[in-house]
């Protein structure tokens, strides 16, 4: 009889119904304690955060490109690139060990193991970027002649971020393990661009010459302003809310799940960024600008799953931790979809204004757009079954995910290596397609008879087999 009566409403009156039930959503999500709700808060503001970054990385670059012209912004995109990567990976993994331990810590009250664990992960992190940068600065004394001169300035002020690069990972890592979207993901992704486009903008005003040069030391200006200012506020939320003089230190324990951690993370992250350093060496700056503006327009696409992932990640150790089996699989499907509709309905509209996207870097970056298609089709793959690298890290997996991120970044190698001289442009984009949907084929597989999970947008979260004896 309810359903009948539901039937007879008018539309306003279901609209009204459905708007309220809307609000009612939202407003729990915004003032609920539970971990579900931390989780979808998470989700939200990250998702919320990842949309304004789009917009400014977006806007930043075209204005970069107009301003520098296709060789000189396809120099910088190489050595900025370059110098992200390179500074993520000198975290070994402690940037996201800190987001499998600290949610347990918290939970059973040990204090003094977070003041450790963090504190650990920042002094690690800066010494190993520390390090990279000094054998980096030796290599570029001796290797220079063999150098592309106009490569040789960049780099040297690109070594000089490293460790303020790899701070910024830490604190981004601290942030998400306590669910504070705003601390985590703001200065990276908002304040950090921006902070790179006003200062160059103050360059180019005080009449200095539009370069990669100097862009790179804008960039660097800028890395050590988020960088540092980030510690001194995380630093202090951190001493507010785990109030305890002592640091209890288990480096030993804390490395070895953060090793394989680096290794499955190294593995994404070159996948994920590599594209536009292997161009790099196989093509000259102008074809990097070109693919780099292609690769940036459909990155608009992967904020989706970055802000699923920052919000995930935490809920899976902590569901985990308590055992809670089903939980953690309802979970897993939920994020899964939660990835990969976005990802869908978003992919298309980038398709639709492509064109016209490109365009706005100038006419010659237009030449780009059938790359977005080629893209489109990998990052959908990797959509359809979510944070998938990022279940199995948190439940312990750590091994099986090495492995299939060695597997796929030996496809994408092998492709790149293969299609590059054949298909040049063309060939790194169904290189790097082709590795994604590799990757989630792969990690399908690996879910389903480890953990008994069917992990996949088109499921509805049942338990697809008896996990896999260990």
């Amino acid at each position: 009889m309810a359903a009948f009566e539901q039937l007879d409403k008018p539309p306003e009156g279901r609209g009204q119904a459905r708007l309220q039930q809307a609000i009612d959503i939202l407003t729990s999500v915004l003032r609920g304690h539970d971990e579900q709700a931390r989780a979808q808060r998470m989700a939200l503001f990250a998702f919320g955060i990842r949309v304004v970054s789009a917009a400014i990385a977006f806007v930043s670059q075209i204005i970069m490109a107009r301003l520098m012209g296709n060789f000189e912004y396809g120099l910088f995109t190489f050595v900025w690139v370059m110098t992200l990567l390179i500074g993520n990976l000198s975290c070994l993994g402690f940037h996201t060990t800190i987001i499998r331990f600290l949610p347990e810590y918290r939970e059973a009250g040990a204090f003094a193991e977070i003041r450790g664990l963090t504190s650990t992960a920042r002094l690690f992190a800066m010494s190993v970027a520390t390090g990279v940068g000094i054998s980096g600065l030796v290599a570029l004394h001796f290797l220079g002649d063999h150098i592309s001169s106009y490569y040789v300035m960049p780099l040297f002020l690109g070594i000089f971020a490293l460790p303020m690069v790899a701070l910024g990972d830490i604190q981004e890592g601290t942030g998400r393990a306590n669910s504070w979207a705003l601390a985590a993901l703001g200065p990276t992704y908002i304040i950090r661009p921006t902070l790179i486009l006003v200062f160059m903008g103050l360059a180019a005003y005080l009449g200095y010459p539009h370069t990669a040069q100097t862009a790179m030391i804008c960039a660097l200006a800028a890395v050590y302003t988020t960088s540092v200012g980030q510690f001194l506020f995380v630093i202090t939320r951190i001493g507010k809310h785990y109030p305890t003089p002592h640091r209890t230190i288990e480096f030993s324990h804390w490395f070895r799940i953060a090793f394989p951690i680096f290794l499955i993370e190294g593995f994404v992250f070159l996948l994920t960024n590599s594209d536009v350093v292997v161009v790099g060496f196989y093509l000259d700056p102008t074809k990097v600008a070109i693919y780099f503006a292609a690769a940036k327009t459909m990155s608009l696409v992967h904020f989706v799953f970055f802000s699923v992932k920052a919000a995930a990640s935490a809920r899976f150790s902590a569901l985990w931790a308590v055992g809670d089996k089903k939980g953690l699989e309802r979970f897993a499907s939920q994020a899964a979809r939660w990835t990969f509709l976005p990802s869908l309905a978003l992919g298309l509209f980038v398709l639709l204004v492509g064109r016209f996207l490109l365009s706005l870097f100038g006419q010659d970056f237009v030449a780009g757009y059938p790359l977005l298609g080629i893209l489109l089709v990998g990052i959908l793959a990797k959509a359809s079954i979510g944070p998938g690298e990022g279940l199995l890290s948190m439940v312990g997996e750590q091994r099986r995910c090495v492995a299939i991120y060695a597997s796929a970044l030996t496809v994408n190698i092998l492709l790149n290596i293969t299609l590059i001289p054949m298909l040049g442009l063309y060939g790194v984009a169904c290189a790097v397609s082709g590795a994604m949907i590799f990757e989630a084929l792969a990690l399908h597989i690996v879910i389903r008879r480890t953990l008994g999970i069917s992990l996949s947008a088109f499921t509805r979260g049942g338990s697809a087999s008896k996990p896999t004896e260990r």
